[in-house]
C-alpha cells in the first residue's frame, strides 16, 4: 500500500542551506510506484492509477526488489532530449493497443527521488540519508530504462547550475531537510521555481473589455498565425483598469474567431471569452512548467507596447514603456 505523498512550499530563494539537500524539480507528473508479488500499482500524486496508460513503466518493475515502493516523477523527452509534457499528458487517456504504440513513440521513464519501501521494510520513517537505500537498489539492481535515479546534491554551487537546466525542461530545485523523515501529506519540502520574463500579445479577455478578469495570450508563428501560448492569473485591480483603457474590441476575421479555450489541462470546461484586437503587448512573468499552458501562471505583469502587424511580428527584446509590474 502507498503513502500519500510528501509535500512541499513554494519559496522565493534557490540558496541551499546548510543541513539541506537539493534535487532537480523535473517537468512531469509525481508519481509512486510499488511492486508486492508481482502486483505493480502505479498512482498519481492525487490517487489515480496509471499503470494502464504507462505499460512500459509496469513491465519494468520486474527489475525492481519485491515489496518495494519509490517515490518520484514520470517524464518523457522529446527528439532533442527536452523534456516534452505535452507528451506526457498526451499519453494519460491512451488505453490498450494504443498505449503500447505511445510507449513505442514517446517512451516514459521514472525519475526515482525517494525510497518508501525495501523488500518489505518501511522506510518512510528514516532521515533523508534513506537516500543511500535508494542508491543502492539502483547499483545493486543495475536498474535500467525506464528506471532513472534524480540527482541529490549538498553543494550550493551544484544547485546554481541546475538551475540553468531550464532548457531542457527542469523546473526548479526541490529542498530537503538532511533530518527529516518522508511524512505523507505534509509540506515539509521546500520548492523554488525558476521564473522566466516574455512579451506576448493579449488576443482576448475573460470577463468584458470593460472589466478584464484574466488575459488570454499570443504569439505570431513563423507563418504569422498567432498561437494561443496562455491565460494569466486573475487581474488585480489596478492592472485591469489600466489594460482596459489600452484594449479595442475585436475586429471582423479575429485570428480566435470560432475557437474555443479550457479552463486547463485535462478540463472539458469552456472560458467564456471575449476577442480583443490583437494589439496590446504585455510583458509577464511566469513559473517554468508546461503543465500550466492552459494557465500561463503569470504572476506579475507589464505594458509592453501597442504595436503595429510589423512590430508585433518581431523578436521580442525592445524594450517596454514605462508601467510598474502589477500582481496578477
Amino acid at each position: 500500500m502507498l503513502p500519500e505523498p510528501m509535500l512541499s512550499t513554494p519559496v522565493s530563494s534557490p540558496d541551499l542551506r546548510p543541513g539541506w539537500t537539493g534535487e532537480p524539480k523535473w517537468d512531469g507528473f509525481r508519481a509512486a510506484v510499488s511492486v508486492d508479488a508481482g502486483r505493480v500499482v502505479l498512482r498519481s500524486r492525487r490517487g489515480t492509477e496509471m499503470g494502464l496508460a504507462f505499460p512500459e513503466v509496469v513491465a519494468g518493475a520486474v527489475q525492481l526488489p519485491d515489496a518495494t515502493a519509490m517515490d518520484g516523477e514520470l517524464v518523457v523527452r522529446d527528439a532533442a532530449g527536452r523534456l516534452a509534457f505535452e507528451r506526457l499528458q498526451n499519453r494519460l487517456a491512451r488505453r490498450g493497443a494504443g498505449a503500447g504504440r505511445a510507449a513505442e513513440e514517446w517512451p516514459a521513464h521514472f525519475v526515482a527521488f525517494d525510497l518508501l519501501r525495501l523488500s518489505g521494510t518501511v522506510t518512510t520513517g528514516w532521515p533523508y540519508w534513506r537516500r543511500a537505500a535508494l542508491e543502492s537498489v539502483f547499483a545493486a539492481r543495475r536498474l535500467f530504462a525506464p528506471w532513472a535515479l534524480c540527482p541529490s546534491t549538498t553543494d550550493p554551487d551544484t544547485v546554481r547550475e541546475w538551475l540553468s537546466w531550464t532548457s531542457v525542461g527542469m523546473e526548479g530545485v526541490v529542498f530537503k531537510r538532511l533530518t527529516d523523515a518522508y511524512t505523507p501529506s505534509v509540506r515539509g519540502w521546500q520548492k523554488y521555481k525558476v521564473r522566466e520574463t516574455s512579451e506576448a500579445i493579449v488576443g482576448a479577455v475573460t470577463g468584458s473589455l470593460t472589466d478584464p478578469r484574466t488575459l488570454l495570450l499570443g504569439r505570431y508563428d513563423a507563418e504569422g498565425r498567432l498561437q494561443y501560448v496562455g491565460r494569466t492569473t486573475t487581474l488585480a485591480r489596478a492592472a485591469g483598469t489600466t489594460v482596459a483603457s489600452l484594449l479595442e474590441a475585436g475586429r471582423h476575421r479575429h485570428p480566435w474567431t470560432g475557437w474555443s479555450f479550457s479552463v486547463g489541462w485535462g478540463s472539458r470546461e469552456q472560458l467564456d471569452v471575449t476577442l480583443a484586437e490583437p494589439g496590446l503587448v504585455v510583458e509577464v512573468q511566469r513559473v517554468t512548467s508546461s503543465k500550466r499552458a492552459d494557465q500561463s501562471g503569470a504572476r506579475s505583469m507589464r505594458i509592453s507596447s501597442r504595436s503595429s502587424p510589423a512590430a508585433k511580428r518581431r523578436a521580442p527584446g525592445h524594450r517596454p514603456t514605462s508601467f510598474q509590474p502589477s500582481c496578477l
